[in-house]
């Protein structure tokens, strides 16, 4: 019983991913789709309760969680500072991830491994994209209670940094809000807590039916730029958030993919930056990130960072260029690296913000974007790695940060020293 209890949740996660795995597998070979029907109609409402109550849980952590690292830095100066070196980090990550895979996909295409394909008959009606004007608007909420009924996150994050501001601001007459504040922020991070112990089950019933859906289709279609995305996402967490976290964070990065194993097998089996959201607080305080710099960055990032999202669009972009027949210059190259690095943000707030930022990375070069059903049959499976990479990227950002405000806090003290 006590070897048991020692073992960590990232191994049970691991243990429900592979059982989800296989009995996916299985189910896939269940002759006329009787598998694939048990695991939609039987399998997946349980994967989907875990990742309702997931869902119900964030948004009270967004509001709370954020405000409470305000007041805790008791200084909106420290607030703008944390912002600014956050934002700087994950557009400099975003556009180095496009720049991979461009190359990646450029290096396949010479290899032979993309095609021109027959794309006379393909079809794709986009979802509704927002100008940037509209972007900027749509951040700052006109009602208190619709973003938090939606999980808007922009204005839930825009929400909790006021409500965070006008505690700090009240001063004396605003410490009973600000305990408050921080009392609701430990209740639901112990709620977070007794959801994530059923992530083990939740993992299992979650991946099972995308394996016994989606397994056929991509042993038989599509292999070589799947499998592309996924070198690109891999080489990015090695040398990025590798790099990054030993040098700015002073991290080994061993250190840090085992300490971030549990939050990114569940961003890998739910596909939802936002439903991993709760694992990855509790991974980052866990590899030492100061619970208000966490509080801040981690949802911050979750709603605009999206590292994995900008490899997709590189190496699909490439992809469909070659379906097409079409070459893409220096200078298209270029464009798509800042219209993928830009649109990570301008697409925030947009449901399928995947496949809204690759259409407009085709429409900045001039491509169809109807070539965007070439590779949405499988999008699910190309979703799965990018949110595990959209995620670590998060974590690294947060221990970073949090190394920067140590560091400038010790330098602080023995200036005044």
């Amino acid at each position: 019983m006590t070897s048991k209890k020692k073992l960590p949740l990232a191994f049970w996660i691991f243990i429900g991913l592979a059982v989800g795995v296989v009995a996916g597998l299985i189910l896939m070979n269940v002759p006329d789709g009787a598998g694939i029907d048990v695991a939609k109609n039987y399998i997946k409402p349980w994967g989907d309760i875990f990742l309702n109550l997931l869902k119900f849980v964030v948004v009270p952590i967004v509001l709370f969680s954020i405000a409470s690292g305000v007041i805790s830095m008791k200084d909106i100066s420290k607030v703008g500072a944390i912002g600014g070196k956050t934002v700087v980090y994950y557009m400099c990550t975003t556009a180095f991830a496009v720049v991979l895979a461009l190359i990646l996909a450029n290096i396949a295409t010479g290899m032979g491994l993309f095609h021109v394909l027959d794309t006379t008959d393909l079809s794709y009606t986009p979802p509704e994209g927002q100008s940037i004007m509209t972007v900027i608007v749509n951040i700052f909420p006109s009602n208190a209670i619709k973003p938090l009924a939606d999980a808007t996150m922009l204005q839930v994050i825009v929400i909790s940094l006021f409500l965070g501001f006008g505690i700090l601001l009240a001063g004396e007459k605003g410490l009973v809000a600000a305990q408050v504040v921080d009392s609701f922020n430990e209740v639901f991070m112990k709620i977070m807590d007794l959801i994530i112990k059923l992530s083990p089950i939740g993992v299992a019933c979650l991946i099972c039916p995308v394996v016994a859906e989606n397994g056929p289709m991509i042993l038989r279609d599509l292999v070589a730029v799947l499998a592309l995305a996924y070198v690109g996402y891999i080489l990015h967490a090695l040398i990025v958030y590798s790099s990054t976290v030993k040098l700015l964070g002073g991290l080994s990065p061993l250190a840090f993919f085992k300490g971030m194993a549990p939050a990114m097998m569940m961003a890998f089996s739910s596909a939802s930056s936002v439903g991993a959201l709760p694992f990855n607080l509790e991974c980052t305080e866990r590899l030492g990130a100061r619970r208000e710099v966490a509080s801040f960055v981690l949802p911050l990032g979750a709603t605009i960072n999206m590292d994995g999202t900008a490899i997709y669009q590189g190496v699909c972009a490439v992809f469909i260029a070659t379906a097409y027949g079409v070459s893409l210059s220096l200078g298209d190259m270029v464009t798509i690296v800042l219209t993928a690095t830009l649109a990570s943000i301008g697409t925030a707030g947009v449901p399928g913000a995947g496949m809204v930022m690759l259409a407009m990375v085709l429409q900045s070069v001039g491509l169809p974007i109807e070539g965007i059903a070439l590779v949405a049959g499988i999008d699910r499976v190309f979703d799965m790695g990018r949110t595990t990479v959209n995620i670590t990227g998060d974590a690294a950002c947060t221990l970073i940060v949090s190394r920067m405000e140590d560091r400038k806090e010790a330098r602080t003290r023995a200036v005044r020293g």
